[in-house]
């Protein structure tokens, strides 16, 4: 159960799969692209010429540099940026052309060795950068056949179609080995991709000005690289510690959950596994609606604590074999005004929890409790808690009565559409039962009904 921003759990998972060996699958893939390019960099150092001839010490230099500003690391999502266009310009613009691939191979296995030392990541894993690095064979190979000698000022339309086809080359093997092992959507990963690349399209300006002014005076790279980089490298630290405290919030929020959910268990068995079970079609009809990420860390909290407030509940009216009286009904009504007083003890995202807890007995038309909130008002995470609830206490055994069968619960589903409930909430539900509970209706047959059936008052609701 996610318990952070969307981008702060792939940045926790992450750095998890990271310590963690490499199973077959990836292993081959990895060991593929690998070997692909030390292949590629070894013809490329053998069939194309150099034209520049530049200091044992110079490219040292850019080499040990490319490995330190390798480890200046921005965490994003699943993955990382690293501003390494600072030296990769001046050692493709500078360096020697045909050894570049074969360079860039080493320093990036340099960069990691300090991971692997301390086990942050798995020692399998020193092969990731080789294959990472596929996106300098075309920049070198065009720069080879355009600007192969000293950068100047005049070849800079060769330098642009250079760093285009480093991008392109990047999205291409990235979203073949995405296919392969991650299977992110495509739209998703690229969305991903853009935002990283905007580092390298702000990078390389500044980059090969300062290499055109190196050519003569190569400490220059030194003297303007240096403190950016330092600087790039306080910012990567502080959004590390960032991303960690957010990671151990995390940790934090989720025990307070899980204690809730145990307590929840001990006092009542039966709503521990109603509200488990709530989860379970909350998170079907989420990937129905396509909710976006962030905000189902909140819509799954919901699902499980909505009914945690019923632990102030007497057990002899939560358990009562029969109909609850009017007074009784109103004892019951008190548990979601309960349940958010009690997330508001523990604040944070939990408070924001508790707001849609306080929610999740609302109707569509205004007639739910305790808040009489109407349509779009009654916060959407509510809205699908309160369906789901719905569907689930009327397909399970009650103290008061059997449970239905599932083409009656959502029969009733659909006829309390737009008046108990929010019927787009109610299609994507019954859209769920149909793909995997039971072939009840076809969905443009449930849409239709929809549309066009009465209401009746009210369907048979969890108390």
């Amino acid at each position: 159960m996610g318990v952070v921003m969307a981008s702060e759990q792939l940045v926790g998972e992450a750095r998890e799969r990271r310590t963690r060996t490499m199973d077959v699958r990836e292993r081959a893939v990895i060991a593929a692209f690998a070997a692909g390019y030390v292949a590629v960099a070894l013809a490329i150092a053998l069939l194309i010429p150099s034209e520049r001839d530049p200091s044992a010490w110079l490219v040292g230099g850019l080499v040990v540099g490319h490995a330190l500003i390798s480890r200046v690391r921005f965490e994003f999502a699943g993955g990382y940026v690293v501003p390494e266009q600072l030296v990769l310009v001046p050692l493709m613009l500078l360096g020697p052309l045909n050894l570049v691939p074969l360079l860039i191979a080493l320093s990036g296995t340099l960069a990691l060795i300090p991971d692997l030392a301390r086990g942050s990541w798995s020692r399998d894993r020193w092969l990731n950068p080789l294959s990472e690095h596929w996106c300098y064979v075309a920049p070198v190979l065009i720069l080879a056949a355009l600007a192969p000698g000293e950068p100047t000022l005049d070849e800079w339309p060769a330098y642009v179609l250079a760093l285009a086809a480093q991008l392109g080359a990047d999205f291409a093997s990235a979203a073949l080995r995405n296919k392969l092992l991650d299977e992110v959507p495509l739209r998703e990963f690229a969305i991903g991709f853009v935002g990283a690349s905007r580092v390298e399209l702000i990078l390389s300006p500044t980059a090969f000005v300062a290499t055109l002014v190196a050519v003569e005076q190569p400490i220059v790279l030194i003297l303007v690289f240096a403190p950016l980089v330092w600087m790039l490298d306080n910012f990567s630290k502080e959004r590390w510690a960032r991303h960690a405290g957010a990671l151990e919030l995390n940790r934090a929020y989720r025990g307070t959950v899980m204690l809730l959910s145990d307590v929840l268990e001990h006092d009542d068995e039966y709503t521990a596994d109603h509200s488990r079970s709530v989860v379970d079609l909350v998170n079907a009809v989420a990937d129905e609606l396509d909710i976006d990420a962030d905000a189902r860390q909140e819509l799954e909290f919901a699902a499980m604590l909505h009914d945690v407030g019923k632990i102030s509940i007497p057990k002899e009216i939560l358990h009562k074999p029969a109909a609850l009286t009017k007074p009784e009904f109103e004892i019951i009504k008190g548990h979601t005004i309960e349940g958010q007083f009690m997330l508001d003890r523990v604040g944070g995202l939990l408070g924001r929890v508790g707001d849609v807890v306080r929610s999740c007995h609302e109707r569509w038309d205004g007639k739910g409790y305790p808040d009489g909130l109407v349509g779009e008002d009654i916060p959407l995470a509510a809205r699908i808690v309160f369906v789901c609830d719905a569907y689930n206490a009327m397909t399970t055994d009650r103290p008061y009565r059997n449970a239905m069968a599932i083409d009656a619960a959502v029969e009733e589903l659909i006829n309390n559409a737009g008046t108990q409930f929010d019927p787009t909430i109610v299609a994507a539900l019954v859209s769920v039962i149909e793909q995997g509970a039971a072939p009840v209706t076809t969905s443009d047959g449930v849409r239709a009904v929809l549309a066009n059936r009465p209401t009746p008052e009210r369907a048979g609701t969890a108390r």
